[in-house]
């Protein structure tokens, strides 16, 4: 398996676009809707496979709706589900998705136990069975023995962050990053870990000499840090119509592991993960919208 992908997923409900919020009492009318599947776990892997590589998932999955549709999902992208865990209940999230304004907002529930079934204690069990290319997985405080699993039987680890897991716990996220192969923020979530807005001063304060740092800028690309080697990429990036940014920067980071995993050098990676990131973009829905039934 070339990549495997680590994380909570979602049943998604995305509307757009919306003229405004709805405040208390009213009611508004979206001009498009769609169902789709969510959670950076199985954006990844979808992506992945959209540019040839062979990927899986590894969450927790129920005997709940969500979870049959994000298991469908996966049959038709030939996205590889045996590393999932499957237990009785309600294991998907559910987040309602409104765009409006070239901007999104969310109202998300995930279920109790699944974020006790998703710990990542079980995930080294995974990484040994599957031996993929490359694991995908966001930081937290408890990735690091994942992490250290991956890299001592040889499989590269890419290492994402969010702004929540930034305010709460920014050491495991500096940790994460520093033990990781590739580290995927975007701009707005390196300021926020390191404090800074400026990139020098934002790599001096994330300490990780050894990391391939890859921040994406939405619509101008990605900036490229390897070694003493800065490089700024805007190729595969296409002008089209934003109808939902959800998802954008899990189908780069998938496109992006997917390629390499394919042999294929990183500036050409990153080219293909921008246009990955375009196509997210133009569609409802991280993964776009999907079969029910």
């Amino acid at each position: 398996m070339d990549v495997l992908a680590f994380g909570s997923v979602f049943l998604e409900f995305v509307f757009g676009p919306v003229p405004a919020l709805p405040g208390p009492g009213e009611e508004v009318y979206a001009q498009q809707f769609a169902i789709s599947c969510g959670g950076g776990a199985v954006s990844v892997a979808t992506a992945a496979r959209e540019v040839g590589a062979t990927a899986g998932l590894a969450t927790v999955l129920g005997d709940d709706f969500g979870s049959g549709v994000i298991e469908a999902h996966c049959a038709r992208a030939g996205v590889d589900t045996s590393a999932c865990r499957r237990v009785a209940g309600s294991m998907s999230g559910v987040t309602v998705v409104l765009n409006y304004a070239g901007d999104r907002s969310f109202l998300s529930h995930l279920p109790p136990r699944s974020r006790t079934e998703n710990d990542p204690a079980w995930w080294p069990e995974a990484v040994a069975a599957r031996r993929p290319g490359w694991i995908y997985l966001y930081a937290s405080p408890g990735a690091m023995p994942v992490i250290r699993a991956a890299r001592e039987i040889g499989c590269k680890v890419a290492v994402d962050t969010e702004p929540g897991t930034i305010g709460q716990s920014p050491g495991a996220v500096l940790e994460c990053a520093a033990a990781a192969d590739i580290f995927l923020p975007n701009d707005r979530e390196l300021a926020l870990l390191t404090g800074s807005e400026d990139l020098k001063d934002q790599l001096k304060a994330l300490n990780a000499p050894d990391t391939t740092v890859i921040v994406t800028e939405g619509a101008k690309g990605a900036v490229v840090v390897s070694g003493r080697r800065l490089e700024r990429i805007a190729a595969g990036l296409r002008d089209l119509e934003v109808v939902d940014r959800t998802g954008a920067g899990d189908a780069f980071a998938g496109a992006l592991l997917g390629s390499l995993a394919r042999g294929l050098d990183l500036a050409v990676a990153v080219a293909a993960a921008n246009a990955a990131g375009s196509a997210a973009v133009a569609r409802l829905g991280a993964v776009g919208p999907v079969v029910i039934g």
